[in-house]
């Protein structure tokens, strides 16, 4: 039997692609900067962007993404939640959700990848123009490797850490504005064995709130 949650997902798609379908064929889809404009520099890391296989990108759809690495200057000290260990940084950023087009869930993908889902919940941060975010945090493995990651959705100045709510959202907004436009960013970083889960979660965090102030160019509110 197929549980209420997938029921819950395929009503609401089909419900959202109703009333796409009933205002028109066309998002109103404002103008943006690309995504790979995004500073290759943060703070002390530097960016390198990491080519996703084209079975991968079929995969996720019609979108627009950005997957980058930004390592730490070799001299940098472990330890500190500024510097240490790699962060990984993910935008899928989808200028309509029309004709069916969806973002794909991290919880969906990850696994597929071979990762399992260790725990989960929601962590808030402030970020450095007082804006506040929500966003889902995860401890997840694959053998004797794990990693810490925040992903959250990104639309029209919200951030938001669950699926369903996201989607919500989606229809809600195609009705009142005539968008679909939504981006899920991703960052993610190894759990050292050195330094515990807390470091990997403080260095994620700390890395989310250096980029969140520069989305509004790249994913519009």
């Amino acid at each position: 039997m197929r549980s209420p949650r997938l029921w819950l997902v395929v009503l609401l798609m089909s419900f959202t692609a109703l009333v796409l379908h009933v205002r028109g064929d066309v998002d109103r889809v404002p103008a943006s900067r690309p995504l790979n404009e995004i500073p290759i520099q943060v703070e002390n890391r530097t960016g390198t962007d990491i080519a996703m296989d084209p079975e991968v990108l079929e995969v996720l759809g019609k979108g627009i993404f950005l997957n980058r690495v930004y390592t730490p200057a070799a001299n940098t000290a472990a330890g500190d939640p500024k510097d240490g260990f790699p962060v990984g940084l993910f935008i899928g950023y989808f200028p309509t959700q029309r004709t069916g087009q969806s973002i794909h869930s991290p919880q969906h993908c990850l696994p597929g990848a071979g990762w399992t889902f260790v725990s989960s919940g929601v962590t808030e941060f402030t970020d450095s123009t007082s804006k506040k975010y929500s966003v889902g945090e995860y401890l997840i493995t694959n053998g004797s490797s794990s990693q810490e990651v925040l992903y959250w959705y990104q639309m029209r100045g919200r951030s938001i850490a669950n699926d369903y709510k996201a989607k919500l959202y989606t229809m809600a907004d195609s009705i009142r504005y005539g968008r679909t436009d939504a981006a899920l960013v991703r960052i993610i970083t190894p759990v050292n064995s050195d330094e515990g889960r807390q470091a990997a979660h403080d260095r994620a965090v700390h890395f989310a709130e250096q980029i969140t102030p520069l989305l509004p160019a790249y994913v519009p509110n």
